[in-house]
């Protein structure tokens, strides 16, 4: 099983500038975790754009959707910002319906040592292979299916949304 892992930015690959104590894209780390985690999958990493998900516009949005639907693999993991996650989730699931695609992200950078970019990566990884088509998050060992989930942001996790 081959999985493709398309990053977009967000917190996972952000970098510290010590100077000016700003955050900023460098290098995208996906691989670097890959080889630590020793992880032994199949996989395709593709940067699509290393960009805040704050920053993110519909024509991002439907950049990541071209590079979905262009994928050879039927399984894929997206590394993205947290803010606006649950968006880019309900956008993809609304045109992508034979693909199973988990989005997942970081509240930490990983270069600050202590990222929960890790476990979330690896658990997306777990998830993809497992889920039935669709478009979902994974966050904190968490799975969530994109039309179900928000971020608390008072909170800083994701929820599952309630039965309305």
């Amino acid at each position: 099983m081959n999985i493709a892992i398309l990053v977009t930015g967000g917190t996972f690959d952000k970098e510290y500038n010590e100077i000016d104590g700003k955050l900023y894209f460098k290098n995208p780390h996906i691989q670097e975790v890959l080889e630590n985690g020793r992880c032994r999958l199949s996989t395709r990493i593709q940067v699509v754009m290393m960009k805040d998900s704050l920053e993110m516009t519909e024509q991002d949005r439907h950049q990541m959707l071209d590079a979905c639907k262009s994928c050879e693999e039927s399984r894929i993991v997206i590394t993205h910002g947290t803010d606006t996650m649950e968006h880019t989730a309900r956008f993809l699931a609304e045109e992508i319906h034979d693909k199973t695609i988990v989005l997942t992200g970081a509240m930490i950078p990983y270069t600050f040592g202590s990222s929960d970019g890790l476990f979330n990566l690896g658990s997306a990884l777990s998830f993809v292979q497992v889920l039935s088509p669709g478009v979902y998050i994974a966050m904190n060992g968490f799975i969530f299916e994109s039309r179900d989930v928000y971020k608390d942001k008072q909170q800083g996790i994701f929820r599952r949304r309630e039965a309305e």
